[in-house]
């Protein structure tokens, strides 16, 4: 779809804890989006937001929201109740991924491997361990690494864990425990387009110290990004059929990002599925428009390119209809 010149609100920022992410996605979306000769509205998220995009009156509006409630199918609704097409995926879609425990029960029986667990009480982990060391806690719908632990023999928090402890059982009632996986953090990212969705290869992640969490992600020179991964074909070949694959079953629309964490001494049977991000970063230090630049693609042609996939699922119903759901 060749993009005529638009009014585009680029929505960002909110309350979530990934808000300082949004503001510097939403402002560099904004910023292509100017250099390409389009109006733009930025609008920083607050309880008044459905009557400042109805003020505004945009033509399409770019998502550029992390976190609750941009990503968890709230904001979708109600762009879908006011009529105007928004980038990336629809209600749905945006209600499953964001729940790690709801994605889990849409993906492995499609046969994308994701790690075993459950989810826990917070108050169940002052009395014993829910699985083996090493495990991880996460919380449920949060982004971002924001919360993630992981819990090992030498962790400083008490076996079992402290109430005094720092960590997520501070800060969140229920939590989901996985098994460690050790090895490599890779990731795929994935472009919707009339053509269909195609998988952008695979980066290897590697923190210069701990693992990929929050400040890794988002700190400059805290993490290498190798691209393309130095890992076998076949793994690289099965992290693009898994991405694709969780894209589609999903339902995602756009964009999305699948992390993965491989044990190499296991082939092909130790790759997992993390997690699919259905409205990945966009800052200078994001992957998706790292990986959509090693294939030619620049960041402003990445930020037309789903506004253009919006606008494409908005008018025609084979595509998704307006809110892109299946």
């Amino acid at each position: 779809m060749t993009l005529p010149k638009l009014h585009i609100a680029v929505l960002m920022g909110g309350w979530a804890n990934e808000r300082p992410v949004s503001l510097m996605s939403g402002n560099g979306v904004a910023d292509a989006l100017e250099s390409r000769g389009h109006e733009v509205t930025r609008i920083d998220m607050d309880r008044q937001v459905a009557a400042r995009i109805a003020e505004a009156a945009p033509d399409v509006v770019f998502n550029a929201l992390h976190g609750v409630p941009g990503e968890d199918g709230t904001v979708q609704g109600m762009l879908d109740l006011m009529g105007i097409p928004y980038t990336h995926s629809g209600l749905a879609t945006s209600v499953i991924a964001i729940d790690k425990e709801l994605t889990k029960l849409m993906l492995v029986p499609r046969g994308i491997p994701m790690p075993g667990g459950r989810i826990v009480q917070s108050e169940e982990l002052y009395e014993a361990d829910p699985l083996a060391r090493p495990y991880v806690l996460k919380p449920v719908n949060e982004g971002s690494s924001v919360g993630v632990a992981i819990i090992t023999d030498q962790s400083n928090c008490g076996n079992p864990i402290r109430r005094d402890a720092e960590g997520p059982w501070q800060k969140f009632d229920h939590l989901l425990v996985e098994p460690f996986i050790r090895g490599l953090e890779l990731t795929t990212a994935v472009i919707d387009s009339a053509d269909g969705p195609r998988a952008l290869g695979v980066t290897e992640l590697k923190p210069k110290s701990g693992f990929y969490d929050f400040d890794a992600k988002y700190t400059d020179g805290m993490t290498d990004h190798i691209y393309p991964a130095d890992i076998p074909e076949d793994i690289t070949a099965l992290c693009c059929k898994y991405a694709l694959d969780a894209h589609r079953v999903l339902g995602c629309k756009g964009t999305s990002r699948t992390d993965f964490r491989w044990d190499d001494e296991q082939g092909e049977a130790g790759l997992f599925v993390l997690e699919t991000n259905t409205q990945p970063g966009m800052t200078p230090l994001s992957l998706v428009p790292e990986q959509a630049r090693h294939c030619g693609m620049d960041y402003a042609d990445l930020v037309e390119a789903i506004v253009a996939e919006a606008l494409r699922n908005f008018a025609d119903p084979g595509a998704g209809g307006k809110n892109g759901d299946d």
